[in-house]
């Protein structure tokens, strides 16, 4: 279990900080949701989430590969709902991985990638789209 505090400073802004750390982020609302978009805004870091749990999971499946995805990047792009409850409609994640892998083992990153448990927590409704560009 992970444990992290969350404090409201004023002004739409947050500071939460990662138990196991000391880590600590500042989130604040967006700017078409009353904020001044000074910093992450909450659904912005499950975009955020999305992304790295992506590349640290191909990251796992790779040591075990012996692939080298040293240089990777991840991009993430958040839409929100237009109508109804506000909430993310979809998430566009594009993976480019630098260098040479081999066609069975792309496979299996594209696989791993899928897995991953930001992924699979995400509500079925929330459309993740996912684009590799290998090379």
């Amino acid at each position: 279990m992970v444990h992290i505090d969350v404090k409201y400073e004023g002004n739409l802004h947050c500071e939460a900080v990662h138990g196991p750390s000391g880590t600590a982020l500042t989130t604040d609302a967006p700017k078409d949701n009353h904020g001044r978009g000074e910093s992450f805004s909450p659904t912005d870091l499950v975009a955020t989430a999305l992304g790295s749990c992506m590349l640290t999971v191909m990251g796992i499946a790779a040591r075990t590969l012996g692939v080298d995805l040293s240089g990777a990047t991840a991009s993430v792009e958040k839409e929100m709902a237009s109508s109804g409850v506000r909430r993310i409609a979809k998430l566009i994640v594009k993976i480019h991985v630098p260098g040479d892998v081999s066609a069975e083992n792309r496979e299996k990153l594209e696989r791993a990638a899928h897995t991953c448990p930001v992924h699979q927590s995400l509500h079925p409704e929330v459309e993740k789209p996912v684009e590799f560009v290998w090379g």
